[in-house]
């Protein structure tokens, strides 16, 4: 499925992996619409790129905010053909804290928004995919979530995040199996150490270090790469139903 003339909904478009795609989209002659929690961004990201794309507030966890996110796709611009997934949240926190005991509603804050959230993106945006019209080859949509690199070999601190990302790895190819007969693909990008906003507050030291860990190139993913992978996907119909790694051979050390 190509981009051109596709309408595709994208959960953390206002900044990072998620920002990168949209402008991916729209330079390939498609519409967006931005779901974000982050009202200024968002509404400044689809002032800039013009009437190609829409912004929605949007807390994905939120059953009613992503309806219409969706209604506002088909709405504006007809349709739902796409699906990319980049909202998400990370903390570094241990079980057994020096101080006691992790509090259990962290550890369900950070399930309910990455892989809840996106669950719900899934449901919403796949229902509207199942009403299309067919392309020539079948298709009726493409769902892109993100996982990451922690849901394989996950740092001490990120029981949570691994989780959650294992999770979206874990649903990936049973929801592809389920949507082949509506003609939906369904695809996981289980990125490394990316330069984007979650990144963003460590101290360059911080920043080095995890770029030279790296094989190669030994430096930090940049947010087009992962775009241009999304576009990738979108485009070569045998992908579906598995996760990729898009990682720099990074596997991560335990701390």
């Amino acid at each position: 499925m190509h981009l051109d003339g596709r309408t595709v909904i994208v959960t953390g478009g206002a900044s990072g992996l998620g920002g990168a795609t949209v402008e991916t989209i729209v330079e390939a002659g498609g519409r967006a619409v931005v779901v974000d929690i982050n009202e200024q961004t968002g509404s400044a990201m689809a002032a800039r790129l013009g009437g190609a794309v829409r912004f929605v507030r949007t807390d994905v966890t939120s059953d009613a905010d992503m309806q219409r996110a969706v209604d506002t796709a088909v709405k504006t611009f007809g349709g739902v053909h796409g699906l990319v997934c980049a909202a998400g949240i990370a903390t570094a926190e241990r079980v057994l804290p020096k101080d006691g005991v992790l509090p259990l509603e962290r550890f369900t804050r950070i399930i309910t928004v990455n892989l809840i959230g996106t669950f719900n993106a899934i449901r919403l945006a796949g229902a509207a995919m199942a009403g299309n019209a067919p392309n020539d080859a079948g298709e009726r949509g493409v769902i892109v979530t993100t996982a990451s690199v922690a849901a394989f070999d996950g740092q001490i601190g990120q029981a949570a995040y691994a989780a959650s990302k294992g999770g979206i790895v874990a649903m990936t190819l049973p929801i592809a199996r389920e949507f082949a007969r509506i003609g939906v693909r369904v695809m996981t990008i289980a990125p490394g150490t990316f330069d984007t906003p979650l990144l963003a507050g460590l101290p360059d030291a911080a920043r080095q270090s995890l770029a030279q860990q790296v094989p190669f190139p030994s430096r930090l993913g940049r947010p087009p790469e992962y775009a241009a992978l999304v576009r990738h996907i979108f485009e070569n119909e045998m992908l579906n139903g598995d996760v990729i790694r898009l990682d720099g051979a990074i596997r991560m050390a335990p701390k």
